[in-house]
């Protein structure tokens, strides 16, 4: 191709069926995980812990209009839950950039890196305060914790895990047999 229009044209990214996996991951161990409605007066609390109020809530992380709330510690990590929950005690306002470039890492940690856009790397000005508020929010409740196999017992809990690996397997399979379907197309089309 053109060397000029290499800066205009790109090929879309080849689709691939494992490509989902981290996200079939993540809906097996979400599917599960307690969600616990705060009351007021709790989500009033949070919100002056960060300096806030209903009417001006904003990310946590940056300052930008907040658009969701963050799990402020990973639900996930290397595939397996940690053991937090969703509720007022582990949730944050956020944006989605925020939300989406923190992923599963620790809050205090991302901050501070030079990770695409957390807010060390899009130089947020007043980084070091809203690092002081979170820390506030990090004491302020201790978060709930849960051992999932615990609670359900070592048989239920494995065969959630097989029904995971079941599905995890199938879209490897099925990526498999894809490839060949788009071998045998490719082929075709260059005769």
């Amino acid at each position: 191709m053109d060397k000029r229009l290499q800066g205009v044209f790109r090929m879309p990214t080849l689709m691939k069926i494992t490509g989902r996996s981290p996200s079939i991951t993540n809906a097996f161990t979400n599917s599960i995980i307690p969600l616990i409605e705060p009351n007021f007066e709790d989500v009033k609390t949070v919100l002056e812990i960060l300096e806030m109020d209903e009417s001006s809530v904003q990310c946590s992380y940056c300052g930008d209009p907040s658009s969701e709330w963050d799990h402020f510690r990973p639900l996930i990590v290397d595939k397996k839950p940690t053991g937090f929950i969703s509720e007022i005690s582990n949730l944050v306002p956020s944006c989605g950039k925020c939300n989406q470039s923190k992923g599963n890492k620790n809050w205090k940690d991302w901050m501070l890196s030079g990770a695409k856009l957390s807010p060390k790397s899009r130089a947020i000005t007043d980084l070091q305060q809203r690092i002081g508020r979170l820390e506030i929010f990090e004491k302020w409740r201790n978060p709930t914790m849960i051992n999932f196999e615990d609670i359900v017992g070592r048989e239920i809990w494995e065969v959630h895990t097989v029904h995971e690996e079941n599905v995890l397997h199938a879209m490897r399979t099925a990526q498999q047999h894809a490839d060949v379907i788009r071998s045998i197309i490719l082929r075709n089309l260059e005769q």
